[in-house]
């Protein structure tokens, strides 16, 4: 081992630390280690840059935009409620069709717009179903993962591994259609396993009934200003008899900056002072307008709004997208610029009810929301929230909206059948949708999920650093000598069921980009050393990367569920680890089948 392959060993490992505990976002850890490399010398300028020209990136960016002119169509809900009904009688038959309609659907759109899409109207499932929308997400998310290993351009990961592949000499291009003999045999396995052993391990973890039973608010805390107005001004508690005629309990008192914890009942309220208080929804509202106070989050909320007939009560989420993220609700001025209230904030399995103004928000939150109908549907306008509420299964029939359906045909016709690489005839379709204003510039430009862009980018020049540095052929000899341990026969499998189970454990803990970008070149260089044809390995690979059921971090349509199914991280574990050691038991005896080694 030299210096060079310690350095790099020990500068993935924080990598890999960085990645689990989210000292910074995915795309910023990228960054740094692009950076360290490329200032230690171990890049060239055109080294260090390559990823942002790299093929796969550039396919990846305009796949972005192709799916977000099928989702203005909204042509896909439109199906799949109409597939849905064909169903009704039965709730087994139904979520088959719903689930394996969703896979089909990943295998040629990005499953993260896939699960944007049909959370909504899963969440309307489970209430006609009258089930928890816990027993319907994850099998979405799972469904769109599966979906995602059917074609070239199903996933990120394949495209990446396809393109680190093709580097290889004497190497053929992975086909669009040559992941779906195996893919398909997963998705088999993977819906059965969906359909009648996932029930008894998912949890019912939300009410599909009533939003204040899903947020638990029974036991609900927040914050309320005396305003000028109030009664409560030189008034205590107990004078107006807070808990006894609304059943509302104040815990603390906020006062110029000061927190006033003892004497609550005794303490004669002032003008702005902030109430710290624990009750129901309900009741929170009845002592609104009968004491003159205001609930708060980062501004107070007018009589006006609240006595509209439209409020709503809905759940959205923050999408990686929204400028939120990285701010809390008080400094994004969040009340002023979208005309809502947030009531509560649910938050990988925990719901976040207490000082929500100055909650630092993270990518897919999941945020109760209390406003007029018409701001909550502004919401989703920009693509920065997604809101959980009513479906619109009406196909918006804009022009030319048939286009969209062409143009996505097109494009994998075009690769498929080697008329040109997948990269020319995606960019030949974006031009289309442009030329034809289908979609507009700014539409495509806002499309493109960046952090996903940058993170690639970013760790492809890691890849070459860890080949030039012979870093992978020092990890995949260690691979080789524990295959090389059992007999000659069996080393195949071995070798192949090591590979595929490193890949797996990494993409649970971090990135499956980054996973699929410095496991590739391991692969490689490992069965170059055993003498075996590395196709077999390389689809191992990709399948592993994508293979992310037993962790909600592992694999980001995992984590946009997370908050709306009410889970917590063990569910995951439960339901997730023995798919992924069924799949890990059919990789090894089924991959050297379909691919000879």
């Amino acid at each position: 081992m030299t210096l060079d392959i310690v350095f790099v060993i020990g500068l993935l490992f924080i990598g890999f630390l960085l990645f689990i505990f989210e000292l910074f976002s995915i795309d910023i850890t990228a960054m740094i280690l692009l950076t360290i490399l490329f200032v230690m010398g171990y890049l060239t300028p055109q080294e260090a840059l390559s990823g942002f020209s790299n093929p796969a990136v550039i396919t990846i960016a305009f796949l972005f935009i192709i799916s977000h002119a099928l989702q203005k169509t909204r042509i896909l809900e439109y199906l799949i409620v109409r597939v849905r009904r064909l169903a009704d009688k039965s709730i087994t038959l139904g979520r088959a069709v719903y689930l394996f309609t969703i896979g089909i659907a990943s295998a040629v759109v990005n499953n993260t717009a896939i699960v944007a899409i049909f959370m909504p109207v899963s969440i309307r499932l489970s209430q006609k179903y009258k089930m928890s929308p816990s027993k319907m997400l994850i099998p979405l998310s799972y469904a769109a993962i599966l979906g995602g290993t059917l074609t070239l351009v199903g996933t990120s990961t394949n495209l990446l591994v396809n393109s680190i592949y093709s580097l290889e000499p004497n190497t053929n291009p992975m086909g669009m259609f040559e992941f779906t003999k195996y893919g398909i045999i997963l998705m088999a396995i993977g819906l059965s396993y969906i359909l009648f052993v996932a029930p008894f391990l998912l949890p019912s973890r939300t009410s599909t009934s009533s939003l204040t039973k899903s947020y638990h608010l029974g036991g609900y805390l927040t914050e309320m200003k005396v305003t000028i107005e109030s009664p409560l001004n030189g008034k205590t508690c107990m004078d107006r008899g807070i808990n006894k005629n609304y059943d509302v309990t104040v815990l603390d008192i906020l006062r110029d900056g000061k927190m006033i914890t003892n004497s609550i009942r005794l303490t004669r309220l002032q003008q702005d002072d902030i109430l710290f208080v624990r009750g129901t929804l309900e009741n929170f509202l009845r002592m609104k307008e009968v004491e003159k106070v205001t609930m708060l989050t980062d501004e107070k909320l007018t009589q006006e709004e609240l006595e509209k007939e439209d409020n709503v009560l809905v759940e959205t989420i923050v999408t990686d997208k929204a400028e939120l993220v990285g701010k809390s609700l008080m400094k994004s001025d969040f009340r002023r610029r979208f005309g809502l209230f947030i009531l509560a904030i649910r938050r990988e399995g925990s719901i976040l009810r207490e000082k929500i103004a100055h909650v630092v928000l993270h990518a897919y939150d999941t945020l109760l929301v209390y406003g007029p109908q018409n701001k909550v549907g502004e919401l989703t306008k920009n693509g920065e929230f997604l809101v959980l509420g009513e479906v619109d299964a009406e196909l918006r029939k804009q022009r030319l909206w048939w286009m969209t359906i062409v143009v996505i045909l097109g494009v994998i016709s075009l690769a498929a059948f080697g008329i040109m690489p997948i990269v020319k005839s995606a960019m030949l379709g974006v031009v289309i949708l442009l030329a034809l204003g289908i979609i507009t510039p700014q539409e495509s430009y806002q499309s493109i999920n960046w952090q996903v862009i940058i993170l690639i980018s970013a760790l492809i020049p890691v890849g070459i650093v860890i080949q030039n540095t012979g870093t992978a052929e020092w990890i995949g000899g260690l691979i080789a000598s524990a295959a090389q341990s059992v007999p000659k026969e069996l080393q195949a499998k071995v070798l192949l069921g090591l590979i595929y189970l490193i890949t797996v454990i990494l993409t649970e803990i971090s990135s499956n980009a980054a996973t699929a970008i410095i496991m590739t070149p391991i692969a490689l260089a490992v069965t170059d050393q055993m003498g075996f044809e590395p196709r077999a390995f390389v689809f191992a690979v990709a399948f592993a990367a994508s293979a992310s059921f037993i962790t909600p971090v592992g694999y980001q349509t995992n984590l946009m569920v997370y908050g709306p199914g009410g889970y917590k991280f063990s569910d995951y574990i439960r339901v997730g680890f023995p798919l992924a050691l069924i799949f890990w038991i059919t990789a090894i005896f089924v991959l050297p089948i379909l691919w000879p080694i």
